[in-house]
């Protein structure tokens, strides 16, 4: 990770468009009345806010300050993300924990997360236990009115870089285990962000027990399956109603593209929702 090290230093020392048509009969540009049932802004990587229809945010791995592809006013200005009812994050790595601890802080927002990444948080002082929440894969959480979080494998690492204030150099310290969430909504829809995520045989069972609608899915590579290897997960293990293709376009190191994907999906019957960074959709 030094490419993402490197570009997102100002990340770390926190630590211490246009619309595109659909084609697709599930997904539509966000209506401005009351008539979305969910909304799903695309921040960049894999960073999303999804408002519930009961009207509550969900922030999931915003990295935004220190974000290439993050979308305008984001980058400058956490604020104008608006209020913040729940954020989680998947695992420690600068691209995923980014803004997180600092959102918390500003919205007085619990910060739910892999039990041995909140850990050292706390322990290092960037984050106040009450703030806090630990969990692990399997475990469920209700963090909200009507909505229910269940932590999910992912076959990924998880590293946490702090600058140490005293000695003003980056450290890092273990992390545990990067992990992916089922998040259900008030009106029953599933959404299943894979976090980073490799390939793994799992995925059936986790489609079989939680039934997700809506995939979150990685496709860049190196660091997480690339589109062939994501293609494979979606149409035969998988087969969610729709897949949003995520964690591309902003890592030279993490060369997969849409239309890899696409391609990769073509006679599939599940639906490919490509978004643009800074994109809303409603479901």
């Amino acid at each position: 990770m030094n490419w993402l090290h490197s570009i997102g230093l100002k990340a770390c020392v926190v630590l211490g468009l246009t619309a595109i048509s659909m084609h697709s009969s599930f997904a539509q540009q966000a209506p401005k009345s009351s008539e979305a049932k969910t909304e799903v802004l695309w921040l960049g990587q894999a960073g999303f806010r999804i408002k519930t229809p009961g009207g509550q945010n969900i922030v999931i791995d915003p990295w935004l300050t220190g974000g290439p592809k993050t979308p305008a006013p984001y980058k400058t200005d956490i604020v104008a993300l608006g209020k913040v009812d729940l954020l989680l994050v998947t695992h420690a790595h600068v691209d995923h924990i980014g803004d997180a601890p600092a959102l918390a802080k500003l919205h007085k927002t619990v910060l739910y997360g892999p039990a041995d990444m909140i850990t050292p948080l706390i322990t290092l002082g960037v984050m106040p236990a009450e703030l806090t929440h630990r969990f692990n894969k399997t475990g469920s959480v209700k963090p909200l009115p009507g909505i229910k979080v269940t932590a999910v494998q992912a076959e990924h690492s998880s590293l946490l870089v702090w600058k140490n204030p005293a000695t003003e150099k980056l450290e890092s310290h273990p992390a545990g285990e990067a992990v992916g969430y089922i998040i259900e909504l008030e009106n029953g829809f599933k959404i299943w962000h894979m976090g980073d995520t490799g390939l793994f045989g799992d995925m059936k069972f986790i489609t079989e027990r939680y039934k997700p609608d809506l995939v979150l899915m990685p496709i860049g590579g190196n660091f997480t399956m690339d589109p062939e290897d994501a293609a494979f997960a979606a149409r035969n293990w998988i087969k969610p109603k729709m897949v949003i293709p995520i964690h591309y376009n902003s890592n030279p190191l993490a060369k997969g593209t849409l239309e890899e994907f696409q391609n990769a999906m073509k006679g599939s019957k599940v639906k490919v929702v490509p978004m643009t960074e800074g994109q809303t959709l409603a479901f």
